[in-house]
């Protein structure tokens, strides 16, 4: 395999006429903030616009965003952003790029579009959108782009091929290739066979699932596993899943409407989706199946499903706030809880924390650790060697995963015979350009993180997590004293205040005598160190060492130090 680049690049150069130019934007390297923009002869098309879900080395962060700085002087070059599927880690940010500049035509499936158009109707913003099917070819500037209909663990996926005077480019977005999916729509390998015959210059296949040997099971195989644990069930039934898994939920009423059971949604986004899905006839609700969350109080344990947000620890989701006893569903002995749903890589503590929570309330809890209850939605080892057998790509780009899954991806494209120099081990902000049926990097530009908090959107530094995580931590010792205005002497403090340090108050006075003298001498050998800051400085340095010797500790330090003027 190529070396993967370690070290930054340079700068890219001026886009040279007749290339074009691929800057990913987001999951390259993480599960999640998918995007992609692609550069030819002045415009710009962007493919996908996802967001990342912040892990707990992340606190106080609700999403994580691609960083748009690279196309934010450019949307007007913007011709339109194609939508490969409907997950949240594809279309989650397309409403802050879209606050930017709100008439870029959104592109994509029925079902796509409708998710984002009811995410954008929360945001008050109305996109212009170009619904698309498998088979249909539309252009948008210099791209000429067909869509291809790809299996996933949501309805209506497409891949995405492009055409342009620089070359060709095979997006795959997320696939698999179930040849038994519950709605019989199977990835077009047949259209995947017809442009490789045509001839494919770059391949951007999806890499989450490359470190699998095999085959990724089929959704028909968790049916079974579900009606069996319906059956066996007496008690309240919990599932969990992402709130976009049409195929998964269709399944749970399934099972419900063949024991008897009645089903409530519960979650916002779950309540939401699931009315858009049937509404548009991908949801097949079984009758007098569904019943709104407030009438199963009303009902005995063993008629209730309950179909729930939540399946990846987030704590302010449905299951979460069950765990924690902080939600109008109660759980206990008896009941089951199944999380039908894999874990994306960096929610491993906070879903098991949840698993915790529930079988200290007695629950019994069903993952896919412990049965089959949930299959993946991403092609595993063997199909992408069919993938790369059926295209035969010159070159080749593994997108969508972290590292470890991309450099998997691409050892599955050399075995089946791509040049190891023709695959492209890009990262987030990597610049690539194609032209004369070569893709290569050649620079680099800016890419980091972009934390939604609240209402604010980028004002959170890495600095501001670090500074959390420490008060998470460590904890914080504030200090206040008062200087006189004239001499620089102490006459007020310093009063020390403790939280998070786990230590009793009474540990701090040792340090005041100190602190004092410090001071003193600070005054009386540098005149200028009555500057309120230097003196801050100094109560900072005195009570670090203290605590870093005695307690072994870090904690946040906040001296506040003010002249007698000021008072």
């Amino acid at each position: 395999m190529p070396a993967v680049h370690s070290q930054r690049l340079p700068p890219p150069p001026a886009l040279p006429e007749g290339t074009l130019r691929i800057v990913p934007l987001g999951g390259l390297g993480d599960v999640g903030r998918n995007m992609t923009v692609l550069e030819f002869d002045g415009r710009l098309l962007i493919v996908d616009c996802g967001v990342l879900f912040p892990e707990d080395s992340q606190p106080g962060v609700d999403l994580i965003l691609p960083d748009f700085g690279l196309i934010l002087d450019r949307l007007d070059d913007v011709v339109a952003i194609v939508l490969t599927h409907g997950h949240e880690d594809h279309i989650g940010a397309v409403p802050y790029l879209l606050r930017h500049r709100p008439d870029i035509p959104l592109v994509g499936s029925a079902l796509t579009l409708a998710f984002i158009e009811a995410k954008l109707k929360e945001h008050r913003l109305r996109p212009r959108t170009v619904v698309v099917t498998e088979g249909q070819q539309e252009s948008f500037g210099p791209f000429d782009c067909e869509f291809i209909a790809v299996n996933h663990s949501i309805p209506d996926a497409l891949a995405v091929h492009l055409t342009t005077p620089a070359g060709t480019v095979l997006h795959t977005g997320d696939f698999k290739m179930d040849q038994l999916p519950l709605d019989g729509r199977i990835t077009d390998l047949r259209a995947f066979a017809r442009l490789g015959e045509a001839g494919v210059d770059l391949f951007m296949t999806d890499s989450t699932n490359a470190e699998v040997p095999g085959f990724t099971v089929g959704e028909q195989e968790i049916g079974p596993t579900l009606d069996t644990l319906f059956a066996r069930a007496d008690q309240k039934i919990v599932v969990a899943s992402f709130s976009s898994h049409v195929h998964r939920v269709q399944q749970v009423l399934d099972a419900a409407a063949a024991h008897g059971r009645k089903v409530a949604f519960v979650g916002r986004s779950m309540v939401r989706n699931m009315g858009i899905a049937a509404e548009m006839g991908y949801l097949d609700i079984p009758e007098r199946t569904v019943i709104d969350v407030k009438q199963i109080d009303g009902l005995p344990e063993e008629q209730v499903v309950l179909m729930c947000t939540g399946s990846q620890g987030e704590p302010m989701a449905a299951l979460g706030r069950i765990a924690k006893g902080d939600h109008r569903v109660s759980v206990g002995p008896g009941d089951v809880v199944i999380l039908a749903s894999s874990l994306i890589p960096g929610n491993e503590n906070a879903v098991f924390r949840v698993v915790n929570g529930l079988l200290a309330l007695g629950a019994e809890v069903v993952h896919k650790g412990n049965a089959k209850v949930h299959t993946s939605g991403h092609a595993s080892e063997g199909e992408l060697l069919y993938c790369y057998n059926i295209v035969r790509p010159k070159n080749v780009m593994p997108i969508h995963g972290e590292i470890r899954h991309l450099i998997a991806n691409g050892a599955i494209a050399e075995a089946t015979g791509v040049p190891r120099d023709r695959i492209v081990q890009a990262r987030d902000g990597h610049v690539v350009d194609l032209r004369d049926g070569i893709a290569r990097t050649v620079g680099q530009v800016p890419n980091g993180y972009v934390y939604v908090d609240g209402s604010s959107v980028g004002e959170i530094s890495e600095e501001d997590l670090e500074d959390r995580r420490i008060l998470g931590d460590e904890g914080f010792i504030s200090l206040f004293a008062v200087v006189d205005a004239e001499t620089g002497r102490l006459i007020a403090g310093p009063e020390i205040h403790a939280r998070g340090v786990a230590e009793d108050a009474q540990v701090f006075e040792k340090i005041r005598l100190e602190i004092i003298a410090a001071l003193e001498q600070a005054v009386a050998e540098h005149p200028d160190r009555r500057d309120t800051h230097q003196l801050q400085q100094v109560m900072r340095r005195v009570v670090g060492r203290y605590v870093g010797r005695r307690l072994r500790r870090r904690p946040m330090i906040l001296p506040v130090v003010l002249r007698s003027d000021e008072r």
